[in-house]
C-alpha cells in the first residue's frame, strides 16, 4: 500500500479574489507542504498539516504570476489563513477518508468524508490519469466546513468562498 507525501506527490489550494477592491488584490496558488496519502486500490486515507500551507504566488488571468508579491506579502497572508481563516492553533489536521473508490482503467470516482475546520462532509472527487500521474481537482464550498472566508477593509476585499484543491500522485 503505497504512501504519498509532499516530497513525491502535490497538494495544490487555489483561491479567488472578490469584492470592491477586487482590482488591488491577487487570485493565490498555495502549496500544502506536509501531508500523508495512503492508497489501495479500494481505499483511500489523507492526513494534510493546514498549518503547513505556503503561498506559492499569486495568479492573474488563471496563470502564474511570481513576480507580484514580496516574501513580505507571502508571510502576511499566511499569517492570516493560519490564524484567522483555518485557525490551525484550533484546528491542527485535514482528513480524508474514503467510502468507496470505483475505479474504471484510467479513471476512477472516489467517495468519501473530509474533515476540515471540525466539520465533516461527504465529498466526490473523479480522478484522471495524465500521464505517469493520477489527478483530482475539487471544489470547496468555505462555509460548509464553517470557514468565514477572509475579508478585509470591511469587506471591500474578500476571498470567494470556493477554493480549489488538486492532488497528484505518481501512476
Amino acid at each position: 500500500m503505497p504512501t504519498y507525501t509532499a516530497a513525491d506527490a502535490e497538494c495544490l489550494v487555489y483561491t479567488f479574489k472578490e469584492g470592491l477592491l477586487s482590482k488591488v488584490a491577487h487570485d493565490l496558488k498555495l502549496r500544502v507542504a506536509t501531508f500523508e496519502l495512503t492508497v489501495a486500490e479500494d481505499a483511500i486515507e489523507g492526513r494534510f498539516d493546514p498549518s503547513s500551507l505556503r503561498v506559492v504566488c499569486a495568479r492573474k488571468d488563471g496563470q502564474d504570476d511570481p513576480s507580484v508579491l514580496s516574501e513580505s506579502d507571502k508571510a502576511k497572508i499566511k499569517k492570516n489563513i493560519r490564524a484567522d481563516v483555518l485557525q490551525t492553533k484550533r484546528y491542527d489536521s485535514i482528513t480524508f477518508r474514503s467510502t468507496e473508490v470505483a475505479r474504471d482503467s484510467d479513471q476512477a470516482t472516489v467517495r468519501g468524508e473530509l474533515t476540515l475546520h471540525g466539520v465533516t462532509r461527504p465529498i466526490v472527487a473523479q480522478v484522471r490519469r495524465e500521464g505517469s500521474w493520477w489527478q483530482t481537482e475539487v471544489t470547496l464550498h468555505q462555509p460548509d466546513f464553517g470557514i468565514k472566508p477572509f475579508s478585509a477593509m470591511l469587506g471591500a476585499l474578500k476571498v470567494q468562498p470556493d477554493v480549489r484543491v488538486q492532488l497528484r500522485v505518481p501512476a
